[in-house]
């Protein structure tokens, strides 16, 4: 492993993340907090036609989505992944939720890593504990 690194990426779409750094600190905290150990985390932000094709390709769901998250670690307890974002999803269920396009993204980056970090969210109970996971790391973020 060299150097942990969390990057952001584009695809098919022109999107500009702010607070990169600050980001970045916030993921790593969650990351560490949770006994995992950072090697590189991918996020990319795409429309809701790139991540429908990534959908049907590689997990057999014709739907649309605001994340998929792919786990590439090959030792336990580190996070080495992917997590695709549509920005689509994410403008239109902060509107759907009343809340900003930017916490809407913020839990959604916070939902892709704790899929990284073991935690479900198929059943209602797994769901319910995702979102505390997620409101608890929402409140550590200060942008």
């Amino acid at each position: 492993m060299g150097k942990p690194v969390i990057n952001f990426f584009t695809e098919e779409i022109s999107y500009v993340l702010k607070d990169k750094r600050k980001i970045k600190t916030w993921v790593s905290a969650a990351i560490d907090s949770e006994g995992y150990v950072l090697d590189e985390l991918n996020f990319i932000f795409c429309g809701d036609e790139y991540l429908l094709r990534i959908n049907q390709e590689y997990l057999n769901h014709d739907t649309y989505t605001d994340v998929i998250t792919f786990d590439n670690a090959e030792a336990p307890k580190t996070i080495t992944g992917d997590i695709f974002i549509s920005i689509d999803r994410i403008r239109e269920n902060a509107a759907l939720y009343g809340h900003t396009s930017r916490l809407e993204l913020c839990r959604v980056m916070i939902h892709g890593t704790l899929h990284l970090l073991g935690y479900k969210d198929k059943s209602k109970a797994d769901k319910k504990r995702m979102t505390e996971k997620e409101n608890e790391y929402l409140t550590h973020l200060h942008i």
